[in-house]
């Protein structure tokens, strides 16, 4: 449950910590008071968005920790699930909020807003002033439905998912190869004339860098033999380098007796001698042997240019080209198996979709056994909030398309009045009933749910007398089995607070802000009187908020023992 609420420099509020008890907290005040600003800090813990204007005045950032003690047993593995482990029991969530970004912790490690947004989910929900509304759309619910029985229904959804993801690439699969015949002629034509281009080179791989080689020397033998001619020259025996040394080996021997350590300098001069002379002689037989064949030129320039021809249309290198043959053979055994693949893919298809009806019909069956127990627990929870005659189904059609949800098409429909049929939840029903059909919904899921603490913010809004006091004992039973946070204006309701908190707002100094504080005692009976008397509280208007409360004591220790 939620033990421990932190807010700090958010719009009003300036700092304020509010330690929430078990069972049924009532949270009352003055219109504009900042109950919503309250219900908004824990809407950032759930994913809200921030805004820079949201930071009080003057102050460089908000700050709301959110602090839960989990005690169930599903909370805790569905935290385990996301990877999000308690210490000693606690989950410490907290959002700062900043000049245009925000920083977001669990237990003090940084996390993404919407890891924030999953651990919440499994902590706390909060049903908004409007979220009712959503009542009306088919979608929602079915959601609810689902959540009723996700214990077979997330199996059964799992599968309808998978094979309707396997029903649509199969789908797409066929009408790839949905095609007229003249384009498939068209096709084959064309992917027959680049293979016999490709067939036609009898490429062989590395022959592109040989004839590259090939084409530098002959391109460039004139260069080639004029160089090594003057090389030649250079390093010959008429008057070159392989003169000088000659000269320089006969001097230095005949002074080599005269001292040893010569001996090796001359031993030198002779292998240079021997390797300049051995230089000459290749270099020499190189230039005797080399010869420019215009027509070895003409065929190596001819080759090249029909290898770049090809690369610049099927590949950078003959491998790639090679590649290219060896898928475009493939796509054209393809066309000439047209028929066979066309068979093929009808069939995988006509077995996805007879996969998926099949799991579809499954989860349908599912949902309709699962919708007859709801409605008993629907009725049941309705009767509890003063529809005395009430009459209510969830019908079932069959959606003309599948979905990955499967086909079922579900509307809720109600009669709230004796004599009336049934009909659709919003040609009947008033947004103070709808309200209370949603709150007979949560008290109901909420017993089959792993979240601990569920947050009303004016689940009120349309009701009074008798009705507000049926509501009053519905929330004061769900806060038996759940923490319960109510935002309410009605004294029938706050009455039955386990735990009462006023919120005001006062002036301090120039400023205004946003306070939060227990009440007990005469105070929270004080509190029940402005709610019912207004502005002036009377002794008369004391004497029935006093009786109020005890009799909502009275109920709470007798009947909801």
């Amino acid at each position: 449950m939620l033990v421990h609420l932190h807010v700090k420099n958010l719009a009003l509020i300036e700092d304020i910590e509010v330690e929430f008890g078990p069972g049924l907290n009532i949270l009352t005040g003055e219109t504009g008071a900042g109950k919503s600003i309250l219900l908004g800090s824990m809407q950032l813990i759930l994913g809200g968005r921030s805004a820079r204007d949201m930071i009080r005045a003057g102050a460089p950032y908000a700050l709301v920790e959110l602090l839960f003690q989990v005690e169930n047993k599903k909370a805790w593995e569905a935290l385990e699930a996301i990877g999000i482990f308690p210490e000693e029991g606690q989950v410490l969530l907290s959002r700062k909020i900043l000049e245009g970004r925000s920083i977001s912790k669990i237990n003090g490690e940084t996390c993404t807003v919407g890891q924030m947004k999953a651990a919440a989910s499994c902590l706390l929900d909060i049903h908004g002033q409007h979220e009712h509304q959503s009542l009306l759309y088919q979608d929602k619910q079915l959601e609810i439905l689902d959540a009723y029985g996700k214990e077979k229904t997330d199996p059964a959804k799992a599968k309808v998912k998978e094979a309707y993801r396997d029903y649509r690439n199969c789908l797409q699969s066929l009408k790839s190869l949905d095609t007229d015949e003249e384009q498939r002629n068209r096709e084959k034509a064309f992917l027959e004339f680049e293979l016999k281009e490709i067939d036609s080179a009898h490429l062989t791989p590395g022959e592109d860098e040989e004839l590259e080689r090939q084409y530098r020397k002959l391109s460039n033998s004139r260069l080639i033999l004029e160089t090594l001619q003057s090389i030649h020259v250079l390093t010959g025996y008429d008057q070159g380098a392989g003169e000088s040394v000659g000269s320089a080996v006969r001097e230095l021997s005949r002074v080599t007796e005269y001292d040893e350590q010569l001996e090796t300098m001359e031993t030198s001069l002779q292998e240079i001698d021997a390797l300049l002379n051995d230089f000459n002689r290749e270099l020499s037989s190189y230039v005797e042997e080399m010869t420019f064949d215009d027509e070895a030129f003409y065929e190596t320039e001819k080759r090249l240019d029909l290898l770049n021809g090809l690369k610049a249309k099927y590949g950078r290198t003959i491998e790639d080209i090679q590649a290219y043959q060896e898928e475009r053979l493939k796509k054209l055994e393809d066309i000439e198996k047209y028929e066979e693949r066309f068979q093929e893919a009808q069939k995988n298809l006509e077995k996805a979709k007879s996969r998926l009806e099949k799991y579809s019909h499954e989860l349908s069956k599912i949902r309709q056994e699962y919708s007859h127990t709801l409605t008993e627990k629907i009725l049941e929870g309705l009767r509890d909030l003063n529809f005395l005659d009430v009459k209510f189904r969830i019908s079932f059609k069959k959606k003309k398309e599948f979905t990955d949800n499967g086909f079922d098409d579900i509307e809720y429909e109600i009669s709230t009045n004796p004599g009336e049929d049934v009909k659709p939840l919003g040609k009947i029903v008033s947004g103070g009933e709808l309200s209370r059909i949603m709150l007979a919904l949560k008290a109901i899921l909420a017993d089959r749910d792993q979240i601990e603490t569920l947050i009303f913010d004016e689940i009120d809004t349309g009701i009074s007398g008798r009705t507000a006091q049926k509501v009053s004992e519905k929330m004061a039973v769900i806060g038996k089995h759940h923490q319960v946070l109510c935002i309410t204006h009605l004294p029938q309701i706050a009455a039955m607070a386990d735990t009462h908190f006023e919120i005001e707002k006062h002036q301090k100094g120039a400023e205004t802000i946003t306070e939060i504080h227990p009440l007990e005692g005469d105070a929270s009976v004080r509190e029940l009187a402005r709610l019912l008397g207004g502005a002036e509280i009377t002794e008369a208007v004391f004497r029935n908020a006093k009786e109020m409360k005890e009799l909502a004591q009275v109920h709470k220790n007798t009947r909801l023992k």
